[in-house]
């Protein structure tokens, strides 16, 4: 595989803050460092520019183009993000969910179906799960979840389902459960956001199903 063009990262929170030119850099400054801000810039002048103002400033989805995504102007929305989804057929019933990244519209998780599940659980397992992927994927800015309710629950870092467990949806409280661990244990670094359906149209995750 060659190697990619070289990235320099902006740290506005972290234990050091600046531009850094590696991902192990980077990542030495915030890996479980509370409430870290960083973002993967194309040059050096860009990040230090970036440095310079609001991290939410800089990372809110935007209407201009970027320089690492080629976005289009008329894009009210990051482009260097992660969408997540759920699909479920009953409720409770059959439950799956995937991660999709919105510029290449690229599923990079697919995870179900798993068996007497409700689509607020798939919502919130789809969440925890994008957040762990773009803990590898500096480059990614924002994730995003058509769920408020899945939303809500990740920042409690607990899956509030009335959902009775079962011997046949036990294989899915524990991946709850590993989630909910997950959650406790790592600081959520990416703004999780509403993606604004009315607006926008579908999440580029969706599964097609309505």
């Amino acid at each position: 595989m060659g190697k990619g063009k070289q990235k320099f990262y902006a740290v506005w929170k972290g234990r050091k803050v600046g531009v850094f030119a590696s991902w192990e850099e980077c990542k030495s400054q915030i890996d479980h460092f509370d409430g870290a801000q960083y973002k993967s810039f194309s040059s050096k002048e860009e990040a230090e520019k970036a440095l310079k103002q609001s991290y939410w400033n800089v990372i809110k989805p935007r209407t201009e183009p970027t320089n690492t995504r080629q976005a289009n102007a008329s894009d009210p929305f990051a482009r260097d993000s992660l969408a997540v989804d759920a699909a479920c057929s009953g409720n409770p019933g059959k439950m799956e969910y995937r991660g999709v990244l919105v510029d290449l519209r690229k599923e990079v998780f697919h995870e179900g179906p798993f068996e007497e599940g409700t689509n607020n659980i798939g919502e919130f397992l789809a969440i925890v799960d994008g957040l762990r992927y773009m803990m590898n994927e500096p480059s990614l800015s924002v994730l995003y979840s058509d769920s408020a309710i899945a939303i809500k629950w990740v920042q409690d870092k607990k899956c509030r389902t009335k959902l009775p467990r079962t011997e046949r949806n036990h294989a899915l409280f524990e991946r709850i459960e590993e989630a909910e661990r997950w959650l406790s244990e790592h600081a959520v670094s990416k703004p999780v956001l509403k993606w604004d359906t009315r607006q926008w149209g579908e999440i580029p995750a969706d599964f097609g199903r309505k």
